[in-house]
């Protein structure tokens, strides 16, 4: 999928919501938590990366604070399997369709559950990825939960 192709992708879903969420498009690359934050000049936390792991047979996309350590236990525990590992590249694209440094954290398989961090609730607004590495949507943590239909769960390490 080329990158205008999941920028279409994100869009469209977004606009089953009628919230007025509109992608920002920027020069920069926002592929990273730190590329975003420097990109957009906000707090690193306000970049809500999106993280797809693998624990025995079952993925979840968990969405996370970009200050936040996630903690492989509670991942483990949430998806009920073995050893938890964030999946490989080639599994991150067949899974959610988008590329790493560009996954959106909706418009995915509903078989794989979404899990948000609740340490976002902090900011008003984040900015996750719309499905490019030179994308990203402002978003408040409310909006954020009615568009993935997450599970607000705790995962940071501590």
């Amino acid at each position: 999928m080329t990158e205008n192709q999941a920028l279409a992708r994100a869009r469209k879903h977004l606009e089953k919501f009628e919230l007025d969420l509109i992608p920002r498009e920027h020069e920069k690359t926002t592929k990273t938590s730190a590329e975003a934050a420097e990109a957009l000049n906000v707090e690193l936390g306000q970049i809500a990366k999106s993280i797809l792991f693998r624990s025995g047979g079952k993925y979840g996309l968990f969405v996370a604070a970009g200050d936040v350590k996630i903690c492989d236990k509670k991942v483990k525990a949430l998806l009920g399997g073995g050893r938890a590992k964030i999946a490989k590249p080639e599994e991150v694209e067949e899974i959610t369709g988008y590329r790493v440094g560009g996954v959106c954290p909706f418009d995915i398989d509903s078989a794989v559950p979404i899990f948000l961090d609740s340490s976002m609730q902090r900011f008003d607004v984040v900015y996750t990825s719309a499905g490019t590495p030179h994308s990203l949507l402002p978003i408040s943590f409310e909006q954020l939960q009615l568009v993935t239909g997450g599970e607000t769960v705790d995962i940071e390490k501590g």
